[in-house]
């Protein structure tokens, strides 16, 4: 008999708690796009590390409009000048070039008028102006990126700016997806009567890798349980996670739960008061977590979201993504199950100030169109009735959406 089914909140506890963030290692900068930054990173230096041009113009010392300057030099990017300016000289400069020692402001090349070496101001000119200070964007020593952050295009550019040349990130985990099923076949195949095409291994194994995991392409297991064995024997030694669709409810070839006990892994849970996805299970065996998910496309997908998407990010020690900001309200009534809180995809949309949750057509566990276009999940807490347009709900971001 089934043990009586989990919250969706306890499943996920129970997931964590089982989970434990995997080694560091050093790596360049250059290669740690979508990394997650093991220890906390500080900047080597100033930044910038002089003073230098927010514009392209003159530098010089402050003063009032009208002053008739004589041009003496040029400070370009990377070329400071080679001389300061003395009174009633000004000095040429770019724009994030050095300024020179002597001048403590710089007026823009469009407030002067030039008439070969000399320049008419005209406009004022006050100390520090269009100037940026050294350390103005960061200052040597100070925390720059937090460890357990995802380093992303604007995160890369600011370590860089820090200093670093090579950064300490968590390895990414390996991660296997298995599909059980001797009906299924390989994308674009022909189909005979009875057989269908393995979406969910596709789907499954792209989502992993959009949580940073090494993949492999996924395996099918055919309805044998000798074979299911072998199969989940060799995925369990080259893994930090399996995640399998189908097999794992009570029907005579479900084969994938007596495969696993007989390999040691143990059941954490099985069952989750969740629609869709009800079946699913969860286990370890040292320290590899093993994910037996529905193997209807849309209750995969979804259990992957809920489940397997943090666990990946704890194995990498990243902050876990939470809740989307805020909530939004149902565009409209949606019938509630008794007993199981729904999680029904939707499309967002602003309307007077609000956001507007709207169902993604039909929400049938197998149709996986709903999924296209869809924003979020919205968790639709279980009960008799319908639960009102205009009721406010939670909202779960989806894997590449938030």
């Amino acid at each position: 008999m089934p043990p009586p089914l989990i919250t969706i909140a306890e499943a996920r506890r129970r997931v964590l708690a089982a989970t434990r963030p995997l080694g560091h290692e050093l790596i360049a900068v250059t290669q740690a796009l979508g990394r997650v930054l093991a220890r906390d990173l500080t900047a080597a230096g100033d930044t910038p590390p002089f003073p230098c041009s927010a514009m392209d113009g003159y530098a010089l010392a402050p003063g009032p409009a009208g002053r008739r300057l004589k041009v003496v030099g040029e400070s370009r990017a990377g070329a400071p000048a080679e001389r300061a300016p003395g009174d009633g000289e000004a000095i040429r400069i770019s724009t994030g070039a050095a300024v020179p020692h002597g001048a403590v402001a710089v007026i823009r090349q469009e407030d002067v008028d030039a008439d070969g070496e000399l320049i008419h101001t005209r406009a004022d000119t006050a100390p520090g102006e269009n100037v940026r200070r050294p350390g103005e964007d960061m200052t040597a020593g100070t925390l720059v990126l937090r460890a357990g952050t995802t380093l992303q295009a604007a995160e890369l550019g600011a370590a860089v700016a820090a200093g670093a040349g090579a950064v300490e990130v968590t390895l990414r985990p390996r991660v296997q997806v298995l599909c059980t099923g001797d009906e299924l076949r390989e994308p674009g195949a022909s189909l005979e009567p009875g057989e269908i095409h393995n979406s969910n291994g596709p789907m499954l194994t792209a989502l992993a890798a959009g949580c940073g995991a090494v993949t492999r392409p996924a395996q099918r297991l055919a309805d044998d349980r000798a074979a299911t064995e072998r199969s989940l024997h060799g995925a369990l030694a080259g893994a930090d996670a399996v995640v399998l669709s189908g097999g794992v409810s009570v029907g005579p070839h479900d084969h994938v739960k007596p495969a696993l006990a007989a390999l040691g892994v143990e059941e954490v849970f099985w069952g989750v008061a969740l629609q869709p996805g009800k079946p699913t299970w969860f286990g370890t065996r040292n320290g590899t977590l093993v994910f037996g998910l529905p193997g209807n496309p849309v209750s995969a997908f979804v259990t992957f979201a809920l489940f397997a998407r943090p666990a990946l990010a704890r194995l990498q020690g990243a902050v876990a993504a939470g809740r989307l900001e805020g909530t939004a309200v149902l565009s409209a009534d949606v019938p509630r199950n008794p007993h199981r809180d729904q999680a029904i995809r939707v499309r967002l949309e602003r309307r007077d100030h609000e956001l507007v949750a709207l169902p993604n057509g039909p929400q049938a566990s197998h149709i996986v169109t709903s999924l296209i276009g869809a924003d979020a999940l919205a968790l639709i807490p279980a009960g008799d009735g319908v639960l009102g347009a205009g009721t406010e709900i939670a909202l779960e971001p989806l894997p590449g959406r938030c």
